[in-house]
């Protein structure tokens, strides 16, 4: 798979040459006849539990539940609402509800009473889906919005609200145990709308991307293999909450390319690493704080994780020195960098053997088309020339639902400004530098805090670190540094300012001075909540 140059600086991926899921009358229709055709193939495992389920029980199971949805009035194109840790009930529900053309709405587990009523203002589900951890929570909000008419209960119970299902009796009365097959209606696939994602919300209350199911079955076709080792029944691990996008359409992504999907509801040391070493995984799904967890966690010794063949990476930048670290360690042969966001269906860049230079998140995915321009001019720029990352090509999101304004800023011409900075080089690999917004501006210097974050964690004293600027009236901002020390050590604030100063050019100095904190703030995916670390500043007596 090779990228090349269009005139104007635009790099092209290459053209999609698989059209199974875009010739599939839905997205749930495809999800059918793919689980179907695997017949007693072991698709989905969990790893707390030990439960494996089949092909032809995910089938069964996920015809059964898209006739109770349709007999709860569930029709194409209403939206059902998914509040659950990752379970086998949560993927049930998200395939039934593409079954019968819904779209469905995943919602975060550890959002409060006003973010659930926010999230659920923004997509309007008539269903809900909950697990016993998120019932109440979401009951209670349920009751102050008439558009949601009902809420199935995985288990559990609540007095919140008057019309809750358990699922259990649902499935197991008789009057919806009926075919044994189930045909999706006919989509209009460019415009019917597969999931509601909340952005990250590092900057505000989230967004709802719109993926379409054209965007889904896209991204199906597609998919870059990111070694010569093939999906299709290989043992995958993954631990990134289905709720959030790189989870879920992982989920949807690799059972549907017959690979077997071992997962856990949360990331817990021993359960993750026992879960490597029992069912011999070869493939796990990561992001950075896993992978730093890899590199220097002293518990990792006790496990033998030779399954692991491919470590894959995605959510946040992952430096060279973690990665070699890793790779030293327990000797797994492949770390694949992947970039992505929700507003572009999973991921748009991917390292494959070929492109896997030190630092770069590889090459384009077939289908997908990039530039790289001037933030301040809007000027194409060329190889090895930093800018804004643009994409365009059927993986980009619909828009954000119910908010116009913030599409049109997102999307211009077809084009998805991403805010990332970046660039490509000669090779058309590509290498992600910043966020636009989180670049500290220190006497005209333009400062990457993951820079200085990646130098950090090659401490071996150091556990986790985040950057951010400190206002300052002369420099306009300081580099300043949130630490996490390892159990057991002494570290001083000197210690990391002259470790820095010795390994960094001036601007990047910590003359903002060090912090050092229990644990840095982080959403689902990984990503560094810099607003919540920024608030630290203005009120210092706050914890984390």
């Amino acid at each position: 798979m090779t990228s090349f140059l269009l005139p104007g600086n635009i790099v092209y991926g290459g053209p999609v040459t698989a059209q199974d899921g875009q010739e599939s009358r839905s997205l749930g229709q495809y999800i059918l006849d793919k689980y179907k055709s695997f017949g007693d193939r072991t698709m989905l495992v969990d790893a707390v539990k030990g439960v494996e389920y089949s092909a032809s029980f995910m089938h069964e199971s996920i015809v059964r539940l898209a006739y109770i949805l349709q007999k709860l009035g569930v029709k194409q194109n209403d939206v059902i609402g998914l509040s659950s840790e990752n379970s086998i009930n949560f993927a049930l529900a998200m395939f039934a509800g593409f079954a019968v053309g819904a779209t469905v709405a995943p919602l975060n587990v550890t959002y409060s009473d006003r973010e659930v009523d926010h999230a659920i203002n923004l997509s309007k589900p008539k269903i809900i889906f909950a697990s016993k951890l998120t019932l109440d929570r979401v009951a209670k909000v349920a009751s102050k919005n008439n558009f949601v008419k009902g809420i199935i209960a995985f288990s559990g119970s609540s007095k919140n609200f008057k019309n809750i299902y358990a699922l259990n009796d649902l499935m197991d009365n008789d009057k919806f145990k009926t075919q044994s097959d189930f045909t999706s209606p006919l989509a209009n696939k460019d415009e019917d709308v597969a999931l509601i994602v909340c952005s990250s919300g590092t900057t505000g209350l989230p967004k709802g991307v719109q993926i379409t199911q054209l965007n889904v079955l896209t991204t199906l076709d597609s998919q870059l293999e990111p070694t010569k080792i093939p999906m299709e029944e290989t043992t995958l691990l993954t631990v990134i909450p289905w709720f959030h996008a790189f989870g879920c359409l992982t989920l949807i992504v690799y059972t549907c390319m017959g690979s077997r999907l071992v997962f856990l509801l949360k990331f817990e040391e021993n359960q993750f690493l026992s879960a490597i070493e029992k069912y011999r995984v070869r493939m796990a799904f990561m992001v950075p704080p896993l992978m730093v967890f890899l590199a220097k966690h002293p518990i990792v010794d006790k496990y033998d994780l030779s399954s692991l063949m491919v470590l894959l990476c995605g959510a946040a930048p992952l430096s060279r020195e973690t990665e070699d670290q890793i790779k030293k360690r327990i000797g797994v042969p492949f770390i694949r960098q992947g970039y992505g966001l929700s507003e572009a269906t999973l991921g748009v860049l991917v390292q494959t053997d070929d492109f896997c230079k030190p630092g770069s998140v590889g090459v384009l995915k077939v289908g997908i088309y990039a530039k790289v321009i001037d933030p301040d001019t809007g000027k194409i720029l060329g190889a090895n020339e930093r800018g804004e990352l643009c994409f365009k090509g059927d993986a980009i999101m619909k828009g954000y639902i119910g908010d116009t304004k913030s599409t049109q800023t997102a999307i211009k011409d077809g084009w998805l400004h991403t805010g990332d900075i970046g660039y490509f080089d000669v090779d058309f690999e590509f290498f992600i530098v910043d966020r636009i917004k989180e670049l500290i501006k220190y006497k005209g210097f333009q400062v990457p805090p993951a820079e200085i974050e990646a130098l950090l964690l090659t401490h071996d004293k150091i556990k986790d670190a985040a950057v951010i600027g400190k206002p300052d009236e002369e420099a306009g901002e300081l580099p300043l540094a949130f630490v996490v020390k390892q159990a057991n050590v002494q570290l001083t604030e000197n210690d990391v300012i002259h470790f820095v100063n010795e390994r960094a050019s001036p601007a990047k100095r910590l003359r903002g001075g060090v912090i050092f904190v229990e644990d840095i703030p982080k959403n689902p995916s990984g990503k560094i909540l810099r607003r919540i670390l920024r608030n630290m500043l203005k009120k210092p007596k706050s914890k984390l």
